[in-house]
């Protein structure tokens, strides 16, 4: 079959190359455990669950893909998906980019998900994948804030910092992971926005410097995203209670 007939897929690129020294010393954030299991592999079976996603690419530490082969070879994973691991770069911006490019022809979407949000529920992959395919070249799930947000002058570390604005809350959201993209225009974006310093961390604002729209969809409060101790602890929460009632 050519490619010019074949249907169109959707693809997730997780970036997993980060050591995530906010959760400590140890292993990478994405390989902490839990419920037992490594984070990355639930970030992997979040984008699997969809049947939306024919293909996962995983976008190990660069000196870590033999590594992080083995480990998904060793857990259960929907065999109707296709997993690739390829190695990163120095920052999530080209590991984002080295994901990009393994990417087959046939890909013509894609999702670029965070491995430290491994709770992400399936309808909000599905909601952002359904929102590319209708014509939205870059979507994102995202949540209301609960709170007051202001602007600071930044100060040095302790030191009070003097208010300069409060945003109306009403129109800030706090912006989640799957981010789906017309492969294409992502593509685009990684191609002109230059990469500096420790590069982008946010895809959806590498297209807007393109000027193009992005879109928002209603996120989850469980895609929340596992940085500190206190994440750890409520993710362990959150797994127990979806372990108990829904067969996790």
């Amino acid at each position: 079959m050519s490619d010019a007939t074949r249907t169109p897929r959707t693809a997730a690129v997780i970036p997993a190359a980060g050591r995530g020294l906010r959760l400590g010393p140890g292993a990478p954030k994405a390989l902490r455990t839990l419920g037992g299991i490594p984070m990355l592999i639930h970030a992997v079976r979040a984008m699997a669950r969809s049947r939306a996603v024919s293909l996962v690419v995983v976008v190990a530490p660069s000196d870590g893909a033999p590594e992080v082969r083995r480990l998904l070879d060793e857990h259960a994973l929907p065999e109707r998906t296709e997993i690739l691991v390829v190695p990163g770069g120095e920052t999530r911006q080209e590991s984002v980019r080295a994901g990009l490019d393994a990417l087959p022809a046939d890909v013509t979407a894609v999702l670029i998900h965070d491995a430290a949000r491994p709770l992400v529920p399936v309808d909000t992959v599905d909601s952002v994948v359904e929102a590319v395919r209708q014509g939205a070249p870059a979507v994102v799930p995202a949540l209301p804030l609960a709170d007051t947000v202001k602007e600071v002058e930044p100060g040095k570390p302790g030191e009070p910092e003097p208010v300069v604005a409060t945003p109306e809350r009403a129109r800030l959201r706090a912006v989640q992971t799957p981010q789906g993209f017309d492969l294409a225009t992502l593509v685009r974006a990684h191609e002109r926005v230059a990469v500096s310093g420790e590069g982008a961390t946010d895809d959806a604002g590498m297209v807007e410097q393109l000027g193009v729209t992005v879109v928002v969809v209603p996120g989850h409060e469980e895609a929340f995203k596992v940085t500190r101790p206190l994440d750890l602890v409520l993710a362990e929460a959150v797994l127990a209670r979806r372990r108990a009632t829904d067969a996790y």
